[in-house]
């Protein structure tokens, strides 16, 4: 891990997936709290997400712009976008993919996990905190995008145990 002491000047390299699984299960058991972002103190999904890129990439490449908890319906698809303009595409499912999930048809996708193995991702609930849940049924269904915990421009390298030749970048449902 990079960690705080990354300099721009660094080049930036896609964390290795088992990496990223294993640093995000060493979130469960952080409870739920809006916008929070700390390891053991409280977080949300993004701050998950966020939380991961600063352990590996040191600062968070832009500012957290305000955004209401459960989303807002007239957010439009402004989660996605944001993770497409900062992340670099998952060429393939595996662990350290970054999962972001639709949870009802009609609404935007604003729901990210952490993929940790083929059928398992850490993400957060807002009663229990974060937590380890299989990745199949409507879960599995819900995936909508894939991302590398790597910045946009980084080339998409499928994680490891996963095949490039079988590219499953945008998921549209």
């Amino acid at each position: 891990m990079k960690g705080a002491h990354a300099t721009p000047s660094e080049a930036v390299t896609a964390p290795d997936g088992a990496a990223v699984a294993a640093a995000a299960r060493g979130w469960i058991g952080t409870p739920f709290r809006h916008r929070a972002s700390v390891r053991g103190a409280g977080a949300d999904c993004l701050g998950l997400v966020r939380g991961l890129w600063r352990a590996f990439h040191g600062s968070e490449p832009r500012a957290l712009p305000c955004y209401a908890p459960g989303g807002d319906a007239a957010e439009d698809e402004r989660l996605w976008q944001g993770l497409a303009a900062i992340l670099a595409p998952a060429a393939a499912s595996g662990p350290g993919v970054v999962l972001l999930f639709r949870l009802r048809r009609g609404l935007p996708a604003r729901h990210l996990g952490v993929q940790t193995g083929a059928a398992a991702f850490v993400h957060v609930y807002a009663r229990h905190g974060v937590v380890e849940s299989p990745l199949a049924g409507p879960w599995a269904r819900g995936v909508v995008a894939r991302f590398l915990l790597a910045p946009v421009g980084f080339g998409g390298v499928a994680p490891v145990g996963a095949s490039a030749a079988t590219p499953r970048i945008f998921l549209h449902r």
